[in-house]
């Protein structure tokens, strides 16, 4: 495998027992010599994604229950500015 993905068997070694990760560069080819994709091989799935969201949005609220009202509103201000910009970016 290693040799098929141009690279030295101690340096893909480093990146299977994870004492190194590999430069973008360097994941793409070892992702196509293995006919897969990037994200299959860190392991980033939809379901992942979702989890991951749904911590970040448990933690958000966390925060917020926290904060002043005059903070509160300071920071939905900003939350809906983001998306805002984003729907600019994108055109939605």
């Amino acid at each position: 495998m290693a040799r098929r993905a141009g690279l030295t068997d101690r340096r893909y070694g480093n990146y299977v027992t994870g004492d190194r990760e590999p430069d973008l560069a360097t994941l793409l080819r070892i992702s196509e010599t293995l006919q897969t994709t990037p994200n299959d091989l860190l392991g980033v799935s939809p379901e992942r994604v979702a989890e991951g969201v749904e911590e970040q949005v448990l933690r958000l609220h966390e925060v917020a229950s926290l904060l002043q009202p005059g903070d509160l509103q300071i920071l939905i201000i900003q939350a809906e500015a983001i998306v805002a910009a984003r729907a600019a970016q994108t055109g939605d």
